[in-house]
């Protein structure tokens, strides 16, 4: 079980807490850590970094460090280069970073499209360990995929906000009566992201600065022997703001049959109450959508 970046803007010192908190965690073997999504917002967490990796590393956990999902600026540019030249295992998130890390071992994140094995073969080919696939792929697809790279490592999001698309404009500050280029941090007004309702008040998305996810949560707790039977080796958590290491406990609990599923799902509710859950994609059906086991 891994834990994915914080896709949300959080102060720097509530970011460094939160690690420190999964750090003595003992169910979550992996972190990623990173900013995916914003490159304005790198400064807050970067103060903080070394002082996590190092107190992840001092219990045990597999760290590795992200690249941004969109990179159109100089500065952008830049950080892309320094995080591809960490001695830390590298997921890239744009394919640009995939080219700084050609012929190296590596990561592929949930942002770059990967929709068949011969893509995952040939990302296996370029030197990449382990693919993160992207949500919206139902079972049968990810099988196939799995199938047509053996060998490779396969992650998949099982919790959490699904990312939806990533743009240069950001939609959160212009809500807010704001530019990008003027945005004064907006967004860390809304730490689990902004709700968006259609204009016949259903809920519909949430914004997250220049990003655009589900307004679900997805839960893929009653679907981890099907997902193991698909080629998944490694099941991710998105960092959610709730409590991310009682998130953990449920799913460990349920992995490791000392919990039923359905007690897992009304505990979940319980841990992050407000959310509504789905897990459609992984089923065949619209992601919005919650299946029952």
């Amino acid at each position: 079980m891994t834990l994915g970046p914080v896709p949300y803007l959080w102060e720097g010192p509530k970011w460094r807490d939160f690690y420190f908190r999964i750090a003595d965690a003992p169910s979550i073997e992996g972190v990623t850590l990173g900013e995916v999504v914003c490159s304005k917002r790198e400064h807050f967490i970067r103060p903080h970094m070394d002082a996590v990796i190092e107190r992840l590393q001092a219990s045990g956990k597999d760290v590795a460090v992200a690249t941004l999902a969109l990179v159109t600026l100089d500065r952008e540019r830049n950080l892309t280069r320094q995080v591809a030249s960490s001695p830390l295992p590298v997921e890239a998130n744009d394919l640009s970073a995939l080219s700084l890390l050609a012929g190296m071992p590596h990561r592929v994140g949930p942002f770059v499209n990967v929709y068949n094995g011969a893509t995952a073969a040939l990302l296996q080919k370029k030197g990449a360990t382990r693919v993160c696939l992207g949500a919206e792929l139902p079972a049968d697809s990810i099988a196939r995929i799995t199938a047509g790279a053996p060998g490779l490592e396969f992650e998949l999001t099982g919790f959490g906000r699904l990312p939806l698309a990533i743009s240069a404009r950001c939609a959160h500050a212009r809500a807010k009566g704001h530019t990008k280029d003027n945005c004064k941090f907006i967004c860390k007004e809304d730490p689990d992201g902004l709700d968006v309702d259609t204009l016949d008040d259903q809920a519909f998305l949430t914004i997250n600065g220049v990003q655009t996810m589900s307004r679900h949560c997805q839960v893929l707790l009653g679907d981890l022997p099907l997902l193991e039977r698909s080629g998944i080796t490694h099941f991710r958590l998105s960092p959610q703001d709730c409590d991310m290491v009682a998130v953990a406990e449920v799913f460990a609990g349920v992995r490791d049959e000392r919990m039923a599923p359905a007690e897992g799902i009304e505990r979940l509710r319980e841990i992050y109450p407000g959310a509504a859950f789905s897990n459609g994609f992984i089923h065949g059906v619209p992601g919005m959508n919650w299946v029952a086991a």
